[in-house]
């Protein structure tokens, strides 16, 4: 299966007539992609309902990925995170069925640490056994592979690359998840139609292995990641 979407539901003004007129903004997006990453949930908690209402707003075969609150991994940096997890996941945890992903996102000063490092995730597994992808940010974490394969958690495979190790998806290999910062200009640049074939042809190679798979363009700043999304999603249609 291939989630593809942004991160974030806005739909900008370029792209309005692509969505259906009718419905809030998540209505209209899940309509014409099958996923999206609630990238709010790294920087403020969501209440229980709210994720709930977003659940009921969207078709059954819609997946939302969710990203970890920064107050685990940027504050605690993975440190004694017992009680942050058990709050995160009761609240997100409401999505239900359509709790497609957690993301782990790293600082880039947080070096790999074995013994931190499995004790984070072995909580983690403790209480999520659904699909987790980490995107780590400092070179070390090149000698995590095998623990994320253990531990079934994939590592992201980013554009631009920061590492040697995340051009291409890492760790747990049932799983790939892409996210797409957009190139040169992070953030803003969008993606050309050369590389937007050529990742579909990535895309659709590891389909067919039967490799669950999420890509999420995160070029959002300009509005290039809702362009890049749509000439993806009907590529792959």
């Amino acid at each position: 299966m291939i989630y593809l979407g942004c991160a974030g539901w806005s739909i900008s003004r370029p792209y309005v007539d692509a969505f259906p007129a009718q419905g809030s903004h998540l209505q209209r997006y899940a309509r014409r992609l099958n996923a999206v990453e609630i990238n709010s949930a790294f920087y403020r908690p969501h209440r229980p309902e709210t994720y709930a209402r977003w659940a009921a707003s969207v078709p059954t075969t819609f997946r939302f990925s969710v990203k970890l609150p920064r107050t685990i991994t940027h504050e605690q940096c993975l440190h004694a995170c017992g009680p942050l997890l058990d709050g995160f996941l009761a609240q997100c945890g409401q999505l239900g069925e359509r709790l497609g992903c957690l993301l782990v996102q790293l600082p880039p000063s947080l070096a790999y640490d074995a013994q931190s490092a499995r004790r984070f995730f072995e909580a983690l597994r403790e209480r999520h056994a659904g699909p987790v992808a980490v995107e780590p940010r400092h070179a070390s974490w090149h000698a995590a592979q095998s623990m994320l394969v253990a531990l079934r958690i994939a590592q992201v495979a980013a554009s631009p690359p920061r590492l040697v190790s995340d051009a291409e998806p890492g760790g747990w290999p049932g799983l790939e998840y892409w996210r797409l910062h957009g190139e040169p200009r992070v953030y803003y640049s969008a993606y050309s139609d050369h590389y937007l074939q050529a990742l579909v042809a990535r895309l659709r190679a590891s389909a067919a292995s039967q490799t669950d798979i999420w890509c999420i363009f995160d070029n959002t700043a300009a509005g290039a990641a809702l362009g890049n999304a749509l000439a993806t999603w009907d590529q792959l249609c």
